[in-house]
């Protein structure tokens, strides 16, 4: 990525190298994608997918740079991060629902180095009527935040991100030092 940069500022170059080389989970597929260019002088965007079997999962997690600072970031790196993700009607009819998804992310961001986080949590429910009345009841849940990292490293971001991605589509955290197999999903 950082080939693709080569008039950035050097803490950009590094951002990008980071994410380049984090170990992020093997159920959820990464691929570079078109970033927003009105809003930083420099951005990166990342289009993901959750593959675990029968699971619906999506996101986008998007690198904002802007070298002379942005007060409403408090600071010259912002993360802004998409999240959607089908979820059971019995989990999605649940009031408390959002809450669960924001302390997802709040675990996910544990220990990784940030400030100024804010976002939205948004349920979206389908009810079928009428001739279509015999469908089932459709889910979404759906999270759109920011974050001010740190540093430039950003290994621990997008991590933070696909655990996130992950654990609202449905799939069971890993835990530490253990590797999914291909084709698992518990």
């Amino acid at each position: 990525m950082a080939k693709e940069f080569p008039e950035a500022p050097p803490a950009f170059r590094d951002a990008l190298i980071s994410l380049g080389r984090a170990q992020t989970r093997p159920d959820v597929t990464l691929a570079e994608s078109p970033a927003p260019s009105k809003i930083a002088p420099y951005a990166v965007a990342v289009n993901g997918e959750v593959t675990a079997p029968d699971t619906d999962g999506t996101g986008r997690f998007v690198l904002l740079h802007d070298p002379a600072g942005n007060d409403a970031w408090e600071g010259d790196f912002r993360i802004i991060a998409l999240v959607k993700a089908a979820v059971t009607p019995e989990a999605g009819g649940d009031d408390i629902w959002a809450d669960v998804a924001w302390s997802w992310l709040e675990d996910a961001l544990a220990g990784v180095e940030h400030r100024a986080l804010g976002g939205t949590v948004t349920k979206i429910l389908n009810r079928s009527y009428g001739e279509l009345a015999e469908r089932p009841q459709d889910v979404h849940v759906e999270l759109r935040v920011s974050w001010t990292p740190l540093d430039p490293q950003m290994e621990p971001h997008i991590q933070a991100w696909t655990e996130l991605l992950a654990a609202c589509a449905g799939v069971p955290p890993l835990p530490e030092g253990v590797t999914m197999l291909p084709g698992s999903t518990s």
